[in-house]
C-alpha cells in the first residue's frame, strides 16, 4: 500500500488507518492524486469521523445505526481520536472542502434532523451512505473484492465524471505528424489551432510542430531532441514564441506568435529572438498571426 502521509507527524497506527482510508476512497473512484498531503489527510479524517471508525473497519456506522454528525461533531471526533487540534471555527472548511468530494460521490449523505436543510445550516448532519457503509465493513476481509465489484456495478466513478468535465470545451488540435493534443478554451488557443491546422499546411507544407504552448500550461507539446539538433536556444528560456515549426526540406524554422491581446513580432521581439537563435543551424522565419482582420489592423504598425 502506498504511504500517502510520509511527512505526517501522526503515529504509525494513525498513518496506517489514514492510508487504508485513502485506499478505500480510491477503490470507489474518489480522485486523490491532485491533493496535497494535508488536504488528503483532512478528507480521510472526516471520512473516519462520519463512519465512526477509530481502529476496526467492521465498526463503521451509517444512518440506520443513528450515526449522523454535524460539522462541529466531526471536528470534535477528529480532535479526540486522531491527534488533531482543529479549531471549532473551521466547520465551514469541513463542509466546503473536506467532505465535498465524498458528498458529490454520494458516499456521504446529508442527514440528521433536517436532511433538506440549506448547505450552511449548522444543524445539518452527515452519514455514510448505507450500501457504502456495508462495503467499508468488508475492507481487509476475504469478501472485499467481491463486495467492491457489486458496489461499483452501474455506478459512475467521481474521478471519471470530473475528468470528463475537465475535458469539456477542450480544443483538439491535429498536429502534422498525426498527433492530437488538447488546448484549453479561449481565443488565443483557437488561433493556435488554426495556425497548426490551416496556416502551416498552406504555407509550411510538411512542417513538423516542435513546440506549442497553452494559456493554462506553457509547454504542451515539445520535440526537445529536434530543437537540440538545430542548436535552438535553451528551452527554459521564458520568452519562447507560441508555436515553433520546422520545415526539414528547406531547413526553415518558423517562430510564430499568436496575437490576441499582445505579443506581436515587433522590432524588439525580433531582435531578441535573433540574438537568442544565433547558434541555430536553420533559417529563422518570423510570423505574427491574427484571428481577425480587426486584430491585424490594430497591430499592423507594430509589426517588424
Amino acid at each position: 500500500m502506498i504511504d500517502h502521509f510520509s511527512k505526517s507527524k501522526k503515529s504509525l497506527t494513525v498513518k496506517q488507518l489514514l492510508n487504508e482510508t485513502v485506499a478505500i476512497l480510491q477503490s470507489v473512484g474518489i480522485p486523490v492524486e491532485s491533493h496535497t498531503e494535508r488536504r488528503l489527510e483532512r478528507i480521510a479524517l472526516c471520512f473516519l469521523a462520519v463512519a465512526g471508525v477509530t481502529s476496526s473497519w467492521q465498526s463503521a456506522k451509517s444512518l440506520p445505526d443513528k450515526r449522523r454528525l454535524k460539522t462541529r461533531d466531526i471536528i470534535n471526533f477528529i480532535n479526540q481520536h486522531f491527534e488533531e487540534s482543529i479549531s471549532s471555527g473551521s466547520y465551514d472548511d469541513i463542509r466546503r472542502k473536506d467532505l465535498r468530494l465524498l458528498v458529490l460521490a454520494n458516499l456521504v449523505i446529508n442527514s440528521g434532523e433536517n436532511p433538506s436543510a440549506a448547505t450552511n445550516d449548522p444543524t445539518r448532519g452527515y452519514s455514510l451512505e448505507t450500501e457504502f457503509a456495508q462495503l467499508v465493513k468488508a475492507f481487509k476481509t476475504k469478501n472485499w473484492k467481491k463486495q467492491l465489484a457489486v458496489f461499483l456495478q452501474g455506478r459512475v466513478a467521481l474521478s471519471d465524471t470530473l475528468a470528463r468535465q475537465r475535458n469539456l470545451g477542450k480544443l483538439s488540435v491535429d498536429l502534422p505528424d498525426s498527433v492530437t493534443i488538447e488546448l484549453s478554451q479561449g481565443e488565443h488557443n483557437l488561433l493556435q489551432k488554426r495556425i497548426v491546422e490551416e496556416f502551416l499546411p498552406r504555407f509550411g507544407k510538411g512542417c513538423q510542430v516542435l513546440y506549442i504552448g497553452d494559456t493554462t500550461k506553457k509547454i504542451l507539446h515539445l520535440e526537445r531532441d529536434t530543437l537540440s539538433r538545430l542548436s535552438f536556444f535553451e528551452l527554459s528560456h521564458e520568452k519562447l514564441p507560441d508555436i515553433i515549426a520546422y520545415d526539414a526540406e528547406r531547413n526553415w524554422l518558423y517562430l510564430i506568435e499568436a496575437v490576441h491581446s499582445s505579443g506581436a513580432m515587433n522590432e524588439a521581439r525580433v531582435l531578441e529572438l535573433k540574438r537568442a537563435t544565433q547558434q541555430c543551424t536553420a533559417q529563422i522565419i518570423f510570423v505574427t498571426a491574427f484571428l481577425k482582420k480587426s486584430d491585424f489592423r490594430k497591430w499592423i504598425l507594430d509589426i517588424a
